[in-house]
């Protein structure tokens, strides 16, 4: 396998709490500050918005993958930040207001923090090395596909911090695990392992620590050879799309979705492709 490049700044910011790299068509998006456990800051999410923009707008980008630097994922918030609004008496995102939005405009209720995932043009895997909790389980809950070691330690954490369900988490939940699942976990806050978590569906995937990169790898590599851009831009969107609409709706958008993309190159392709019994030669890019 080749070797990840680290690409270019892509904004006129020095990356200090992620790296970037694209190789193949995979941006890979790493939370890098292993000696706090990747702990989420307000500095960290700016970066990383800023890298999911600019992977989401390359061509030359196909899928997302997440993950975290040395043993854990990404811990939470720092407990220095977390002290901090303490003694401040009030709740400080330490990020600008005018931060960037990744992804679509299309609808608003997607403009939210994290909520930001799901308009995305391009899918988002969710490579879990390690811990995961409060902010970092809400990351790895927004992504698409959540691959994962064994034995790591998942939470909401916000119970024992006299914190709400954080980032919408208590919308997400029940949608990916099921309410009876969902409710018990936010109300416990309680710890639970990766191992539980394949077993209720939140976790897609366990692999053994120095297997899960080549995995993840190996699944965004087929995914993106064998789905045409704009079926995979447009599953993705109606996904996510269908949690806040009637099935009528959702029903009519796939009927004009159906005769609009039968007239794209990458049909005729993949129908060409399917009869020669080869892989297809994709020629659009996700949002094209």
């Amino acid at each position: 396998m080749t070797p990840l490049a680290i690409s270019s700044n892509p904004f006129p910011m020095d990356l200090k709490t992620t790296t970037y790299a694209v190789d193949n068509k995979i941006a890979t998006i790493t939370l890098s500050r292993p000696h706090r456990g990747n702990a989420w800051t307000g500095r960290m999410h700016t970066e990383y918005r800023h890298l999911l923009k600019q992977a989401d707008e390359d061509p030359g980008v196909r899928a997302i993958i997440v993950t975290g630097a040395g043993e854990r994922f990404c811990v939470g918030g720092d407990s220095q930040a977390l002290d901090g609004h303490s003694k401040k008496g009030g709740y400080d995102a330490g990020t600008a207001p005018d931060m960037v939005t990744p992804g679509s405009e299309e609808v608003s209720e997607f403009r939210e923090d994290f909520a930001y995932h799901f308009a995305l043009s391009k899918p988002v895997i969710a490579a879990i090395n390690g811990a995961a909790a409060g902010a970092g389980l809400v990351l790895a809950c927004f992504a698409d596909i959540r691959f994962a070691v064994p034995g790591a330690k998942l939470t909401t954490a916000h119970g024992p911090l006299n914190l709400p369900a954080e980032y919408g988490l208590s919308w997400l939940l029940p949608r990916l695990i099921g309410g009876s699942r969902a409710v018990e976990l936010l109300l416990s806050s309680r710890k639970f392992l990766t191992d539980e978590a394949h077993e209720i569906g939140l976790i897609h995937r366990l692999l053994p620590p120095d297997e899960l990169m080549p995995e993840v790898r190996t699944y965004a590599e087929d995914l993106i050879a064998r789905v045409s851009p704009e079926a995979l831009r447009q599953s993705k969107r109606q996904t996510y799309l269908d949690f806040h609409r009637d099935v009528g709706a959702s029903v009519r958008e796939a009927n004009t979705l159906l005769s609009e993309m039968v007239k794209q190159p990458d049909y005729k392709e993949a129908i060409k492709a399917f009869l020669d019994k080869r892989p297809a030669e994709w020629g659009g890019s996700a949002g094209d």
